[in-house]
């Protein structure tokens, strides 16, 4: 089947499965395969739950009389469909990628243009190879503008989504120290977010919004036409921290007025997402009190630096995620936090590589400089650091302890990889 045949067939049924789970009524089912599961098996039960075409891969499964299509490769299929529908349609696309913050950026400018435009964005995390296609997929003509989030843990995932969104801008949060194990050093990681500044740097019209205070960024940012944010009163928006006790509030300003931003996120590190999404805005212009209204709105979710007052005690929700550069700063703004009794319950770093164990005794060393009494560690990594703070190796192990020791009248910050699921603690506190 030609990407031109599937494309008609998409035009009159645009609704993409990839999950016999969800199967709306006249949906195109994709069969794509993994490590643990092969979606060609599920092709006919796709059609049975109401979808009206299969595209599969393996010429075992295929039925045209069925409405179940053959193709060299399910996964390519959808990557050039949505690269074909992105194609047919001409509305501005920004691209976010980075280390940290991406999520949270693109939910903060998604809630700012939402103001004044009808914006398409990513549905939670769904940033990689085939959560980006699903997102172009759901773009219709009623969309004005998109905010595509772009994940990567190897050198050239970042350039294969940026060919199949094709970005018109482009926010890098950050570069940090992250998924090491996959890209193999630093380098390669500010190489790969970098991927989306080679993209731009080929297209006609097209803008980057910068921090203007990370250095990485802006030495790769040579030849692409700017928009810089940060802490100097030159830039497009400027802004500073001015509380975090615990909610972050920031000023900002764009041109001559200073704007006061009460926000609900935890931690001054959210300053640089938080600036990031006024500059769009502003970019595109959106009201200077609409955007305030936005940031100041947005509650974070998904154990996103939230905070949670328990019947026993007050804690920071940041389990999503923690690699060595989002850990120092959730840690850096615990240490700020004037609050009594505080608390770290820290879960293991992952795909750190050669440089896990120096990176976890760092952790260790920051937290005993800091003379932080409290401080709980889960997983095999910390356990493996010079430490006298008690060590758990498993989550089952520290809920144990949770139960014979219950913890009350806490400040506690709470976080770790995603694979530990620290969150599962969170009842017992």
């Amino acid at each position: 089947m030609e990407i031109s045949q599937l494309y008609e067939i998409f035009k009159q049924y645009p609704s993409i499965t990839t999950d016999t789970r969800n199967c709306a009524k006249d949906s195109i089912f994709f069969a794509l395969k993994g490590s643990n599961f092969n979606g060609n098996l599920y092709a006919k039960k796709a059609l049975e739950l109401g979808c009206k075409y299969a595209i599969v891969d393996e010429a075992e499964f295929a039925d045209e009389s069925q409405n179940i299509f053959l193709v060299d490769d399910c996964l390519t299929m959808l990557q050039q469909l949505a690269s074909f529908h992105r194609s047919k349609l001409s509305i501005p696309v920004i691209g976010v990628t980075g280390t940290n913050g991406k999520t949270t950026s693109k939910e903060l400018i998604t809630a700012v243009l939402s103001q004044e435009f009808n914006v398409l964005s990513t549905h939670g995390n769904l940033n990689n190879h085939i959560g980006v296609p699903l997102t172009l997929l759901k773009m219709t003509k009623a969309h004005e503008i998109a905010v595509i989030e772009m994940g990567a843990n190897h050198v050239g995932e970042i350039k294969t989504l940026v060919e199949i969104a094709r970005p018109n801008y482009g926010l890098i949060t950050n570069v940090g120290r992250a998924h090491i194990e996959g890209f193999g050093s630093f380098e390669n990681i500010i190489k790969a977010k970098g991927e989306l500044y080679d993209f731009l740097r080929e297209q006609k019209n097209s803008k980057i919004f910068i921090d203007n205070d990370n250095p990485y960024l802006k030495n790769i940012s040579e030849g692409i036409a700017t928009i810089s944010y940060g802490n100097d009163d030159s830039l497009f928006v400027c802004g500073r921290a001015v509380s975090n006790d615990p909610y972050l509030s920031f000023v900002w300003k764009f041109s001559k007025n200073d704007h006061i931003v009460k926000t609900n996120l935890i931690g001054e590190y959210n300053l640089s997402n938080a600036l990031a999404a006024v500059a769009i805005g502003k970019y595109f212009g959106v009201k200077t009190a609409k955007i305030c209204k936005a940031i100041e709105e947005y509650v974070p979710n998904n154990n996103r630096s939230q905070l949670k007052k328990t019947e026993k005690n007050t804690l920071i929700i940041d389990a999503y995620n923690a690699n060595p550069t989002s850990m120092g700063a959730a840690l850096q703004n615990f240490t700020k936090m004037d609050v009594p009794n505080k608390t770290l319950i820290l879960g293991d770093m992952r795909e750190l590589g050669n440089d896990s164990e120096a990176e976890h005794q760092k952790i260790v060393d920051f937290i005993a400089s800091n003379s932080i009494d409290n401080a709980f560690f889960v997983g095999d990594n910390f356990s493996k650091t010079n430490t006298t703070y008690p060590c758990f190796a498993t989550l089952d192990d520290f809920t144990n302890f949770l139960k014979a020791n219950p913890m009350e009248d806490r400040f506690i910050l709470i976080k770790g990889s995603r694979g530990l699921q620290l969150e599962k603690c969170v009842d017992l506190l």
